[in-house]
Protein backbone atom coordinates (compact mmCIF):
# COMPACT_ATOMS: atom_id res chain seq x y z
CA UNK A 1 0.00 0.00 0.00
CA UNK A 2 1.30 2.98 -1.22
CA UNK A 3 0.69 5.65 1.87
CA UNK A 4 1.47 8.76 0.73
CA UNK A 5 -0.26 8.27 -2.11
CA UNK A 6 -3.77 7.17 -0.34
CA UNK A 7 -3.33 10.16 2.15
CA UNK A 8 -3.13 12.81 -0.77
CA UNK A 9 -6.04 11.19 -2.20
CA UNK A 10 -8.28 11.06 1.31
CA UNK A 11 -7.10 14.96 1.87
CA UNK A 12 -8.20 16.18 -1.27
CA UNK A 13 -11.00 14.34 -1.14
CA UNK A 14 -13.15 15.48 2.23
CA UNK A 15 -11.06 18.97 1.98
CA UNK A 16 -9.33 17.97 5.34
CA UNK A 17 -10.43 15.39 8.17
CA UNK A 18 -12.45 17.28 10.67
CA UNK A 19 -15.63 19.66 11.08
CA UNK A 20 -18.47 20.66 13.02
CA UNK A 21 -22.19 19.83 13.73
CA UNK A 22 -25.12 20.82 16.36
CA UNK A 23 -25.00 18.78 19.21
CA UNK A 24 -29.08 19.59 19.41
CA UNK A 25 -29.45 17.98 15.82
CA UNK A 26 -33.21 18.38 16.02
CA UNK A 27 -35.33 20.84 14.20
CA UNK A 28 -33.75 24.58 14.40
CA UNK A 29 -38.19 26.38 14.85
CA UNK A 30 -38.23 30.05 15.88
CA UNK A 31 -38.57 29.03 19.53
CA UNK A 32 -35.33 27.45 19.69
CA UNK A 33 -33.82 30.23 18.09
CA UNK A 34 -35.06 32.56 19.86
CA UNK A 35 -33.42 30.26 23.36
CA UNK A 36 -29.98 29.71 21.87
CA UNK A 37 -29.17 33.29 20.45
CA UNK A 38 -31.59 36.29 20.64
CA UNK A 39 -32.81 37.40 22.91
CA UNK A 40 -32.48 34.16 25.46
CA UNK A 41 -28.43 33.58 24.94
CA UNK A 42 -27.98 37.02 26.81
CA UNK A 43 -29.50 34.99 29.96
CA UNK A 44 -26.50 32.19 29.48
CA UNK A 45 -24.19 34.92 29.26
CA UNK A 46 -24.97 36.95 32.95
CA UNK A 47 -24.78 33.32 34.46
CA UNK A 48 -21.54 33.11 33.04
CA UNK A 49 -20.34 36.59 33.76
CA UNK A 50 -21.67 35.73 37.68
CA UNK A 51 -20.04 32.61 37.78
CA UNK A 52 -17.08 32.15 35.53
CA UNK A 53 -17.09 28.02 36.57
CA UNK A 54 -20.49 27.72 34.70
CA UNK A 55 -18.75 28.09 31.68
CA UNK A 56 -18.24 24.15 31.49
CA UNK A 57 -21.94 23.66 32.13
CA UNK A 58 -23.50 26.18 29.24
CA UNK A 59 -20.72 25.78 26.59
CA UNK A 60 -18.87 23.13 24.65
CA UNK A 61 -15.96 23.64 26.77
CA UNK A 62 -16.67 21.29 28.93
CA UNK A 63 -15.63 18.47 25.63
CA UNK A 64 -13.18 20.77 23.62
CA UNK A 65 -9.92 20.81 23.71
CA UNK A 66 -7.30 22.92 21.89
CA UNK A 67 -4.68 21.21 19.63
CA UNK A 68 -1.90 24.05 19.60
CA UNK A 69 1.34 23.53 17.38
CA UNK A 70 4.04 25.69 16.35
CA UNK A 71 5.25 23.38 13.89
CA UNK A 72 8.48 23.75 14.56
CA UNK A 73 9.34 19.55 15.68
CA UNK A 74 6.76 18.10 13.56
CA UNK A 75 6.97 14.50 13.22
CA UNK A 76 10.50 13.24 11.32
CA UNK A 77 10.41 16.76 9.24
CA UNK A 78 11.65 19.32 11.50
CA UNK A 79 10.61 22.82 11.41
CA UNK A 80 8.68 22.63 8.64
CA UNK A 81 6.04 25.81 9.84
CA UNK A 82 2.39 26.17 11.05
CA UNK A 83 0.96 26.00 7.85
CA UNK A 84 2.52 22.68 6.47
CA UNK A 85 1.84 21.66 9.82
CA UNK A 86 -2.07 21.45 9.66
CA UNK A 87 -2.70 18.50 8.75
CA UNK A 88 -1.10 16.79 11.29
CA UNK A 89 -2.88 19.23 13.77
CA UNK A 90 -5.94 17.60 12.34
CA UNK A 91 -4.95 14.06 12.28
CA UNK A 92 -4.64 14.39 16.17
CA UNK A 93 -8.33 16.26 16.48
CA UNK A 94 -9.66 12.68 14.46
CA UNK A 95 -7.71 10.14 17.18
CA UNK A 96 -9.41 12.90 20.06
CA UNK A 97 -12.58 12.49 18.42
CA UNK A 98 -12.18 8.65 17.26
CA UNK A 99 -11.07 7.02 20.65
CA UNK A 100 -12.85 9.34 22.87
CA UNK A 101 -15.67 11.46 21.69
CA UNK A 102 -13.75 14.78 22.54
CA UNK A 103 -13.77 17.91 19.96
CA UNK A 104 -10.92 19.79 19.48
CA UNK A 105 -9.72 22.53 16.88
CA UNK A 106 -6.30 22.52 15.30
CA UNK A 107 -4.54 26.00 16.19
CA UNK A 108 -1.35 26.27 14.20
CA UNK A 109 0.84 29.76 15.46
CA UNK A 110 3.03 31.65 13.15
CA UNK A 111 4.58 33.22 16.25
CA UNK A 112 8.08 30.68 17.77
CA UNK A 113 8.98 32.22 21.19
CA UNK A 114 8.43 30.91 24.58
CA UNK A 115 7.31 34.64 25.13
CA UNK A 116 4.81 34.64 22.11
CA UNK A 117 3.31 31.09 22.49
CA UNK A 118 2.52 31.73 25.94
CA UNK A 119 0.95 34.97 25.76
CA UNK A 120 -1.10 33.55 22.40
CA UNK A 121 -2.05 30.63 24.14
CA UNK A 122 -3.20 32.32 27.16
CA UNK A 123 -5.19 34.65 25.34
CA UNK A 124 -7.44 31.65 23.58
CA UNK A 125 -7.50 29.27 26.79
CA UNK A 126 -10.43 30.86 27.66
CA UNK A 127 -12.45 29.29 24.51
CA UNK A 128 -11.22 25.86 25.92
CA UNK A 129 -11.52 23.03 28.69
CA UNK A 130 -7.46 21.92 27.73
CA UNK A 131 -4.60 22.36 26.02
CA UNK A 132 -2.64 19.90 23.88
CA UNK A 133 0.63 21.39 22.87
CA UNK A 134 1.89 19.34 19.87
CA UNK A 135 5.02 19.21 18.22
CA UNK A 136 7.22 22.43 19.44
CA UNK A 137 10.67 22.26 19.39
CA UNK A 138 12.77 21.16 22.49
CA UNK A 139 13.89 23.14 24.68
CA UNK A 140 11.13 25.70 24.02
CA UNK A 141 8.57 23.40 24.71
CA UNK A 142 9.47 22.79 27.85
CA UNK A 143 9.15 25.93 29.27
CA UNK A 144 6.15 26.67 26.91
CA UNK A 145 4.63 24.04 28.62
CA UNK A 146 5.49 25.38 32.35
CA UNK A 147 4.45 28.49 32.45
CA UNK A 148 0.93 27.76 30.93
CA UNK A 149 0.84 25.15 33.40
CA UNK A 150 1.47 27.84 36.05
CA UNK A 151 -0.24 30.63 34.30
CA UNK A 152 -3.80 29.03 32.90
CA UNK A 153 -6.67 27.50 35.21
CA UNK A 154 -7.33 24.51 32.48
CA UNK A 155 -5.28 21.28 32.03
CA UNK A 156 -1.91 22.03 29.75
CA UNK A 157 0.00 18.62 28.37
CA UNK A 158 2.23 18.34 25.34
CA UNK A 159 1.96 15.01 24.50
CA UNK A 160 5.35 14.92 22.71
CA UNK A 161 6.78 14.53 25.63
CA UNK A 162 4.03 12.63 28.67
CA UNK A 163 2.41 10.94 26.08
CA UNK A 164 5.22 9.22 24.69
CA UNK A 165 6.86 9.08 28.05
CA UNK A 166 3.69 7.36 29.70
CA UNK A 167 3.38 4.34 26.90
CA UNK A 168 6.91 3.95 26.93
CA UNK A 169 6.65 2.86 31.23
CA UNK A 170 3.32 1.12 29.76
CA UNK A 171 5.30 -1.67 27.80
CA UNK A 172 8.45 -1.33 29.85
CA UNK A 173 6.13 -2.84 32.74
CA UNK A 174 4.97 -5.66 30.61
CA UNK A 175 7.96 -6.54 28.78
CA UNK A 176 9.72 -6.77 31.93
CA UNK A 177 6.75 -9.08 33.14
CA UNK A 178 8.06 -11.15 30.05
CA UNK A 179 11.62 -11.42 30.59
CA UNK A 180 11.45 -12.17 34.30
CA UNK A 181 13.78 -8.41 35.16
CA UNK A 182 12.86 -5.85 37.70
CA UNK A 183 12.67 -3.01 36.27
CA UNK A 184 14.19 -1.17 39.64
CA UNK A 185 17.44 -3.13 38.86
CA UNK A 186 17.92 -2.50 35.66
CA UNK A 187 20.03 -0.15 33.51
CA UNK A 188 18.71 1.68 31.20
CA UNK A 189 19.82 3.93 28.59
CA UNK A 190 18.31 6.44 26.85
CA UNK A 191 19.49 7.88 23.40
CA UNK A 192 18.18 11.11 22.37
CA UNK A 193 17.59 13.74 25.14
CA UNK A 194 14.76 16.17 23.99
CA UNK A 195 11.56 16.92 24.51
CA UNK A 196 10.65 12.82 24.48
CA UNK A 197 13.67 11.55 25.64
CA UNK A 198 13.60 14.09 28.71
CA UNK A 199 10.19 13.11 30.07
CA UNK A 200 10.96 9.52 29.51
CA UNK A 201 14.11 10.35 31.68
CA UNK A 202 11.94 11.75 34.57
CA UNK A 203 8.84 9.27 34.47
CA UNK A 204 11.16 6.29 34.60
CA UNK A 205 13.17 7.90 37.53
CA UNK A 206 9.73 8.54 39.28
CA UNK A 207 8.25 4.83 38.83
CA UNK A 208 11.72 3.91 40.96
CA UNK A 209 14.21 3.40 38.12
CA UNK A 210 17.42 4.96 38.87
CA UNK A 211 20.55 3.39 36.78
CA UNK A 212 19.41 5.44 33.36
CA UNK A 213 21.96 6.89 31.34
CA UNK A 214 21.35 9.41 28.81
CA UNK A 215 22.98 9.93 25.22
CA UNK A 216 22.85 12.94 22.96
CA UNK A 217 24.28 13.45 19.78
CA UNK A 218 28.13 14.28 21.87
CA UNK A 219 28.05 11.18 24.10
CA UNK A 220 26.91 10.34 27.75
CA UNK A 221 25.13 13.62 29.67
CA UNK A 222 27.05 13.63 32.54
CA UNK A 223 28.48 16.06 35.13
CA UNK A 224 31.57 16.03 33.48
CA UNK A 225 30.42 17.61 30.38
CA UNK A 226 30.81 21.62 29.69
CA UNK A 227 28.70 21.80 27.11
CA UNK A 228 24.87 21.38 28.46
CA UNK A 229 22.35 23.77 28.51
CA UNK A 230 20.08 24.81 31.17
CA UNK A 231 17.68 21.46 30.51
CA UNK A 232 20.07 18.84 30.26
CA UNK A 233 21.59 20.06 33.29
CA UNK A 234 18.94 19.61 35.03
CA UNK A 235 18.36 16.03 33.67
CA UNK A 236 21.43 15.38 35.71
CA UNK A 237 19.37 14.92 38.84
CA UNK A 238 17.54 12.06 36.89
CA UNK A 239 20.46 10.01 35.53
CA UNK A 240 23.90 8.40 36.66
CA UNK A 241 25.92 11.27 36.13
CA UNK A 242 29.02 10.25 37.32
CA UNK A 243 28.97 8.56 33.50
CA UNK A 244 31.13 9.48 30.58
CA UNK A 245 31.67 7.92 27.30
CA UNK A 246 30.16 7.32 23.77
CA UNK A 247 26.69 4.84 23.36
CA UNK A 248 29.02 2.05 23.09
CA UNK A 249 30.13 2.93 26.26
CA UNK A 250 27.05 3.52 28.09
CA UNK A 251 25.30 0.23 26.77
CA UNK A 252 27.72 -2.38 27.93
CA UNK A 253 25.78 -4.24 30.40
CA UNK A 254 22.62 -2.36 29.83
CA UNK A 255 19.02 -4.35 30.12
CA UNK A 256 16.87 -1.91 28.58
CA UNK A 257 17.82 0.65 25.54
CA UNK A 258 15.37 3.47 24.39
CA UNK A 259 16.08 5.42 21.45
CA UNK A 260 14.18 8.70 20.66
CA UNK A 261 16.80 9.78 18.10
CA UNK A 262 17.73 8.95 14.87
CA UNK A 263 17.54 5.85 12.05
CA UNK A 264 19.61 3.06 12.25
CA UNK A 265 21.97 3.97 14.85
CA UNK A 266 22.07 0.84 16.63
CA UNK A 267 23.71 -1.98 15.62
CA UNK A 268 24.09 -5.73 16.14
CA UNK A 269 27.38 -5.58 17.22
CA UNK A 270 26.35 -2.79 19.78
CA UNK A 271 23.23 -5.03 20.91
CA UNK A 272 25.78 -7.74 21.41
CA UNK A 273 27.49 -6.46 24.16
CA UNK A 274 24.16 -5.43 26.62
CA UNK A 275 22.97 -7.46 29.56
CA UNK A 276 20.51 -11.38 28.61
CA UNK A 277 17.71 -11.16 27.61
CA UNK A 278 17.70 -7.31 26.51
CA UNK A 279 14.84 -5.03 25.87
CA UNK A 280 15.07 -2.46 22.95
CA UNK A 281 12.79 0.11 22.21
CA UNK A 282 13.79 1.85 19.15
CA UNK A 283 11.14 4.47 18.38
CA UNK A 284 11.91 6.33 15.80
CA UNK A 285 9.64 7.35 12.97
CA UNK A 286 9.89 6.20 10.38
CA UNK A 287 12.75 4.21 10.46
CA UNK A 288 14.12 3.14 14.17
CA UNK A 289 17.13 2.81 15.64
CA UNK A 290 17.15 -0.69 14.59
CA UNK A 291 15.23 -2.92 12.71
CA UNK A 292 13.45 -5.14 14.72
CA UNK A 293 14.53 -8.07 12.56
CA UNK A 294 18.10 -7.08 13.07
CA UNK A 295 17.32 -6.21 16.32
CA UNK A 296 16.02 -9.83 17.57
CA UNK A 297 18.93 -12.05 15.53
CA UNK A 298 21.00 -10.24 18.05
CA UNK A 299 19.53 -11.78 20.73
CA UNK A 300 17.31 -8.97 22.11
CA UNK A 301 13.93 -10.60 23.65
CA UNK A 302 11.53 -7.74 23.71
CA UNK A 303 11.43 -5.12 20.37
CA UNK A 304 8.71 -2.45 20.25
CA UNK A 305 9.13 0.39 17.76
CA UNK A 306 6.72 3.64 16.80
CA UNK A 307 5.77 1.79 13.92
CA UNK A 308 2.06 -0.05 13.12
CA UNK A 309 3.54 -2.75 10.81
CA UNK A 310 5.31 -4.44 13.73
CA UNK A 311 4.57 -5.59 17.37
CA UNK A 312 4.29 -3.48 20.26
CA UNK A 313 3.76 0.28 18.50
CA UNK A 314 4.45 2.71 21.22
CA UNK A 315 1.82 5.05 20.22
CA UNK A 316 1.17 8.40 21.96
CA UNK A 317 -2.92 7.39 21.09
CA UNK A 318 -2.84 4.58 23.56
CA UNK A 319 -3.02 7.62 26.45
CA UNK A 320 -3.80 10.94 25.44
CA UNK A 321 -7.21 10.28 24.65
CA UNK A 322 -7.90 8.64 28.17
CA UNK A 323 -5.79 11.10 29.80
CA UNK A 324 -7.90 14.01 28.44
CA UNK A 325 -11.31 12.10 28.67
CA UNK A 326 -10.45 12.24 32.23
CA UNK A 327 -8.78 15.30 33.00
CA UNK A 328 -12.49 17.17 31.43
CA UNK A 329 -14.88 14.41 32.84
CA UNK A 330 -13.46 14.83 36.77
CA UNK A 331 -12.95 18.48 36.53
CA UNK A 332 -8.79 17.82 36.80
CA UNK A 333 -6.98 21.51 36.53
CA UNK A 334 -3.41 19.62 36.39
CA UNK A 335 -2.12 16.58 34.89
CA UNK A 336 0.68 15.53 37.37
CA UNK A 337 2.88 13.64 37.68
CA UNK A 338 1.05 10.76 39.69
CA UNK A 339 -1.82 10.80 36.96
CA UNK A 340 1.02 9.94 34.26
CA UNK A 341 2.59 6.72 36.67
CA UNK A 342 -1.23 5.60 37.41
CA UNK A 343 -2.11 6.10 33.55
CA UNK A 344 0.83 4.06 32.63
CA UNK A 345 -0.04 1.22 35.29
CA UNK A 346 -3.48 1.50 33.72
CA UNK A 347 -2.46 1.03 29.96
CA UNK A 348 -0.34 -2.28 31.31
CA UNK A 349 -2.81 -3.64 33.47
CA UNK A 350 -4.82 -4.55 30.33
CA UNK A 351 -2.44 -6.79 28.65
CA UNK A 352 -3.19 -10.10 31.02
CA UNK A 353 -0.41 -12.31 30.08
CA UNK A 354 2.17 -10.17 28.37
CA UNK A 355 4.68 -11.80 25.47
CA UNK A 356 7.62 -10.74 23.45
CA UNK A 357 5.14 -9.45 20.93
CA UNK A 358 1.98 -8.34 23.27
CA UNK A 359 2.96 -5.83 25.93
CA UNK A 360 1.27 -2.86 24.87
CA UNK A 361 -2.80 -2.78 24.07
CA UNK A 362 -4.03 -1.32 20.40
CA UNK A 363 -4.96 2.05 19.91
CA UNK A 364 -8.22 0.28 19.33
CA UNK A 365 -8.85 -1.41 22.75
CA UNK A 366 -11.98 -0.50 23.48
CA UNK A 367 -10.80 -0.97 26.77
CA UNK A 368 -8.31 2.06 26.82
CA UNK A 369 -10.12 5.28 27.74
CA UNK A 370 -11.90 4.34 30.26
CA UNK A 371 -9.32 2.39 31.56
CA UNK A 372 -6.78 5.57 31.76
CA UNK A 373 -9.73 8.09 32.37
CA UNK A 374 -10.66 6.13 35.65
CA UNK A 375 -7.20 7.35 37.12
CA UNK A 376 -7.14 10.71 36.16
CA UNK A 377 -9.01 12.06 39.29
Amino acid sequence: MDYNKLALELHAKYKGKITTKLRDDSALDKEKLSAYYTPGVAEVSRVIAADPSQLATYTWTNNLVAVISDGSAVLGLGDIGPRASMPVMEGKALLFKRFAGIDSVPIVLDVHTPDEIVATVKAIAPSFGAINLEDIAAPQCFEIEERLKAECDIPVFHDDQHGTAIVVLAGLINAARVTGKTLADCKVVIIGAGAAGTAITKLLSLYGIHKIVAVDSKGIVGSARTDLNDEKQALLGYVDASQSGSLDDAITGADIFIGVSKPELLTAAIVGKMADQPIIFALANPTPEIMPDVARAAGAAVIATGRSDFPNQVNNAIAFPGIFRGALDHGVKQITDQHKLAAAEAIASLIDQPTADTIIPSVFDERLVPAVSAVIV
